[in-house]
């Protein structure tokens, strides 16, 4: 489809106390593999909440040029995070400008989210 990489940002559901984390995994799994489908790069940012997400997520933003950043549900749906979810916003508005911002319903769709945004002429 596009040589354009999409970066996807979320929570590593790996490090979310007292819950099972795999079948978010499986799902991430699917996500991934239908980025794959469409032969789009993606390169996944998953934080956890007490590791410095702002670092990782500034380190992965500059670490290469994305056409479009993915911020995953479990920083935009959740209450408690609206103040990261802000931050997640403007570290992409800062450090890459030039990406389309896409929202996903979860993690297998994050490629239709970049889709939407890719297909577009920039």
């Amino acid at each position: 489809m596009t040589a354009a990489r999409v970066l996807v940002i979320g929570l590593d559901p790996a490090k979310i106390q007292g819950w099972d984390p795999e079948p978010v995994q499986a799902a991430m799994a699917r996500g991934r593999a239908r980025f794959d489908d469409h032969g789009i790069d993606a390169d996944w940012c998953l934080v956890a909440l007490d590791e410095d997400p702002e670092g990782v997520i500034t380190e992965a933003l500059t670490r290469a040029d994305h056409a479009c950043v993915v911020i995953g549900g479990g920083i935009r749906k959740e209450e408690s995070l609206l103040e990261l979810f802000e931050e997640v916003v403007n570290l992409v508005r800062r450090h890459a400008p030039g990406a389309a911002i896409a929202f996903n319903t979860g993690p297998e769709d994050c490629a239709d989210a970049a889709l939407r945004w890719l297909r577009r002429p920039r």
